[in-house]
């Protein structure tokens, strides 16, 4: 399409075309000429292009997953290039951080198609679309002598549709080294803001004693801009809530029956993009005692919506990862191969891809044209 003729069509006419393309036959046509640039790079361009119905062509999964080595563990980051709705092609993506640690690596997102990356230490920002990336700089707090710090949940990130501005949340314990009783342990939270790089603290009082966070396999998602992490309050299991936009904290509660006793774990998720709370066995307890049961919230945040939606006979898994087209779960054997249930039919599938136990991650994203600044040296 000359430019001449650029001109000459209606620009929402344009729009509408070019949205029908990959992400990464966009990134070509910038370089066809100045009005195509302006056109792809503008702010309102990208956010119809990310605010556009997600459908099975623009639907993709990122893997992270990991191998154990001599010293500690080694890390590969991979995207699934098929179009093949029955299997798996994947492809590994290079990023220069996180590639070897002494643990699993987070998936974190999606968010207006970004992911972030992290094993607590190191946290990267990631577009899998673009291949852009960068590095969150490390928080300026430091512990005082004779305390230690502990990160019990993960990294909670959202855009800001108030303030216009992608934000990071960080929960943590300092504890005085000599006694971890609770009297003696403060919770502290930190926000990253991304349009002027830096750290700070939050506020973490509420109207009730705040919980214990714990880092749960996939459970930490952003849904209706607020993050959720899995939490613990006076023996009961709750889903501790942040509103990106307004930093404000509230407590939601899980379906009655699940509490303590009920020899479930428990992951989060969306499904039809309602909230859903997958209750599944412990691999510690008799398998063939649990089923996997999976509940749907109707309605958000109003407890007495929670609807049990499906009930699982047992098989052996470690955890679900996520959903996948609207009824597809995807899990974790216990020998570590990605596994899928079919919600419709009852089907079970095994993938030709395997990690080391209890260290797959998944997330599905839609791609996104949504630009990550660089950081300074």
């Amino acid at each position: 399409m000359s430019n001449e003729i650029m001109k000459k069509l209606p620009e929402d006419v344009i729009i509408y075309t070019l949205l029908r393309f990959s992400v990464k036959s966009l990134l070509r046509f910038k370089f066809i000429s100045k009005c195509w640039y302006t056109l792809i790079q503008s702010s309102r361009f990208k956010n119809i292009h990310i605010n556009g119905t997600t459908t099975t062509n623009n639907e993709f999964i990122i893997f992270s997953r990991s191998f154990k080595e001599t010293e500690g563990f080694k890390n590969v980051l991979s995207i699934n290039s098929s179009n093949d709705h029955n299997d798996l092609v994947l492809l590994d993506l290079d990023l220069p951080y996180l590639n070897f640690t002494r643990g699993f690596n987070e998936l974190v997102g999606p968010c207006n198609g970004l992911i972030v990356l992290t094993d607590n230490d190191v946290i990267v920002l990631f577009n899998p679309a673009t291949r852009n990336y960068m590095s969150l700089p490390p928080s300026p707090f430091v512990c005082q002598k004779g305390f230690h710090r502990s990160f019990k949940g993960g990294i909670g990130f959202g855009f800001d549709s108030i303030g216009n501005d992608y934000k990071f949340v960080r929960i943590s314990e300092v504890f005085l080294d000599a006694y971890w009783g609770p009297e003696k342990q403060e919770k502290k939270v930190e926000v990253y803001d991304l349009c002027i790089d830096s750290w700070r603290d939050v506020n973490a009082d509420m109207d009730q004693q705040f919980p214990s966070v714990f880092s749960y396999p996939s459970f930490e998602i952003l849904h209706h801009g607020i993050f959720h992490w899995y939490a613990k309050r006076d023996r009961i299991y709750v889903i501790l809530c942040f509103d990106i936009s307004t930093e404000i904290f509230h407590i939601m509660n899980m379906p009655d029956s699940c509490n303590v006793f009920d020899g479930k774990c428990y992951s989060l998720t969306v499904l039809n993009r309602l909230l859903t709370l997958i209750c599944y066995p412990n691999s510690n307890n008799d398998l063939n005692q649990h089923t996997m049961d999976i509940w749907i919230m109707m309605e958000y945040n109003i407890h007495h919506s929670w609807t049990k939606m499906y009930i699982i006979k047992p098989f052996p898994i470690e955890f679900p990862l996520t959903t996948w087209r609207d009824h597809l779960l995807l899990l974790q054997s216990k020998s570590g191969l990605l596994i899928s249930y079919d919600l419709n039919s009852n089907q079970v599938k095994e993938f030709d891809l395997h990690a080391y136990p209890k260290s797959l991650r998944v997330i599905v994203f839609k791609e996104s044209l949504i630009s990550i600044p660089k950081r300074g040296p």
